[in-house]
């Protein structure tokens, strides 16, 4: 493709119409898309007509600039380009994009167009609360979904693969679509590479309890002294446990375990139909506050340590709320990572719970109900969907490719199903009107709880790029604690800024030993630790210990004998 002079002043007519187009398609998709504006009350307005106007000269003048660019380029040669992509953006990086002008031409445009859209929605008035958030949400899923990387003719890599293939990539490309339609998703990890129990949450334990909701697993020693105080994690019911033993150089059981720890850890089972009664209460309940009398009693303790990570933080911090309430202290201290209990600023998965949008699925499942995991998992996707899903329609489906063995991905394509009236109350309770953080608001197993009266001392992480888990979020929830807090800043997100090895000796976290208000007057005391958090929790953990004692050489005791190896039945259920 050749550009020149002559069709400038066509081009420039094209430009003004581009501009003018975008802005009736994003306006027409964010009015048809529900709850916009977040509440059903606050109609969608336009915006100014002035401003609007002005923002539309603005792209003009830039699309001229990127097309000057394109004129000025000498033949057969590659330029310097007039718009840059993110950092951190891989979707354009390949050298076809830049060998071919036209191609060149067509990447930079669409990030102009991406650019436009997000002023546009800048200038929408909209009313108070997550208006605002939620609009853009819905201008980055209409940005992503409309990138050139995902279609077939505007993707000169589909082009390259499909002449070196003579033309095999594009009938590969047409299997995988066939296969994903049969799962229902899109496949992001070679699925038949991994097996739990077999190469993923493979640290050897048994399962010493187990109830209808729950397995508790003991994991086996790897220290000939162990301290006398157990560990007890539990992970989120939202996803798989293995996450924290996903295989053996960076399981973070394993690194538990090789520190002197006697570990357990709750194994959430994955509901079917006939669990759809269970309710947060029960989950409280047969969950951590059973699993803490249990490990109590096998171990000859008055006091365990626990540790809860994502929403399994919440309900672990919920459970010891009602253990103050009742007036038992049976844990001396509390590690939680990336939790949220201040949902005042709960992150993007907030923007999809309002009240009418909540009350519907209350109604729904007001006789009980799972609410199933591909539902979950696609949110999730959702939220980072260049990486999580249009990453892999241009590789899957375009290109032919195979998605590579990846442990983590594998695991995030293994939903759970939740309970509905669980599901409904920790959305409407914790997301919705943030009722966790008022002492004495929520009654929870049948005693009103109060966040002050949890006061064991607190070790809480959170991640500088968690896009579940704002950090400031995590960091004001540490401040409705009563114990004595240390707050640990990691690098990266929500998953990999926790699974963070210490034997890598990666990455950086941020501590600050003095008590701040804000997040941000924490922060600008903060100093910079090169590594791992890793180390620095065992060291802090280290104090609670209560000593040492020889380790156990059977799991369980007289009343709990191993049920089966770990990682037990409950993980390896499919949604």
């Amino acid at each position: 493709m050749a550009f020149s002079s002559n069709s400038f002043a066509p081009a420039m007519q094209v430009f003004e119409r581009v501009g003018q187009d975008l802005t009736q398609a994003v306006t027409a998709f964010l009015k048809a898309s529900p709850k916009v504006s977040g509440a059903s009350a606050t109609p969608f307005e336009a915006p100014d007509p002035d401003q609007v106007a002005d923002l539309q000269k603005c792209f003009l003048e830039q699309q001229q600039q990127l097309w000057n660019s394109m004129l000025l380029r000498p033949k057969g040669e590659q330029a310097a380009p007039y718009v840059k992509a993110e950092p951190g953006d891989r979707r354009f990086s390949s050298a076809e994009w830049r060998d071919s002008p036209m191609f060149d031409y067509v990447w930079q445009a669409y990030l102009l167009n991406s650019h436009f859209v997000r002023e546009f929605v800048e200038l929408i008035p909209v009313g108070p609360g997550k208006a605002k958030e939620r609009l853009r949400f819905l201008a980055r899923q209409f940005i992503d979904a409309l990138s050139p990387a995902n279609f077939a003719a505007t993707n000169p890599e589909f082009i390259r693969r499909a002449l070196e293939t003579n033309g095999q990539s594009i009938t590969d490309g047409i299997n995988n679509l066939i296969g994903d339609f049969g799962k229902g998703r899109v496949s992001i990890s070679d699925e038949s590479a991994f097996e739990v129990g077999r190469n993923l949450a493979t640290t050897p334990g048994n399962v010493i309890f187990e109830n209808e909701i729950i397995q508790l697993i003991q994991y086996s020693p790897l220290t000939p002294k162990v301290a006398k105080r157990p560990l007890l994690i539990v992970p989120p019911c939202i996803n798989k446990f293995y996450v924290l033993d996903l295989q053996p150089e960076n399981s973070f059981v394993r690194y538990a375990l090789e520190q002197g720890n006697t570990v357990f850890l709750v194994s959430w089972r994955n509901p079917k139909d006939e669990h759809g009664q269970l309710s947060w209460h029960d989950y409280l309940e047969r969950g951590p506050i059973t699993a803490i009398d249990k490990v109590r009693e096998i171990c000859e303790v008055s006091q365990v340590n626990v540790l809860g990570w994502c929403v399994g933080g919440t309900i672990l911090t919920s459970a010891l709320a009602v253990l103050a309430a009742r007036g038992e202290d049976k844990v001396a201290s509390l590690t939680l990572l990336t939790t949220l209990l201040d949902y005042s600023e709960a992150g993007e998965l907030g923007l999809f719970i309002d009240e009418d949008s909540l009350s519907a699925r209350e109604a729904a499942m007001a006789n009980g109900g799972i609410m199933r995991g591909g539902e979950l998992s696609s949110v999730f996707s959702m939220l980072r969907a260049n990486d999580l899903v249009w990453n892999y329609v241009a590789s899957n489906y375009l290109k032919g490719s195979k998605p590579k063995a990846f442990d983590l991905l594998y695991w995030n394509s293994d939903s759970t199903n939740l309970p509905g009236p669980f599901a409904c109350f920790y959305l409407r309770n914790l997301y919705l009107e943030n009722n966790l953080i008022v002492p004495d608001k929520l009654e929870m197993c049948g005693v009103k709880i109060d966040l002050g009266r949890v006061q064991m001392p607190n070790y809480v992480l959170a991640t500088r790029e968690d896009h579940i888990v704002p950090w400031s979020s995590s960091y004001a929830g540490s401040r409705r604690l009563g114990g004595e807090s240390r707050f640990v800043l990691g690098e990266s997100g929500h998953i990999a800024g926790v699974i963070n090895p210490a034997s890598k000796n990666r990455r950086s976290y941020w501590i600050n030993s003095s008590v701040h208000e804000s997040a941000q007057d924490w922060m600008a005391g903060a100093q910079e630790q090169k590594g791992s958090w890793w180390s620095d929790w065992s060291d802090w953990l280290r104090q609670f210990s209560d000593g040492e004692r020889n380790a156990p050489t059977e799991p369980g005791n007289a009343n709990y004998k191993s049920i089966e190896p770990a990682p037990g039945r409950y993980v390896k259920d499919k949604a």
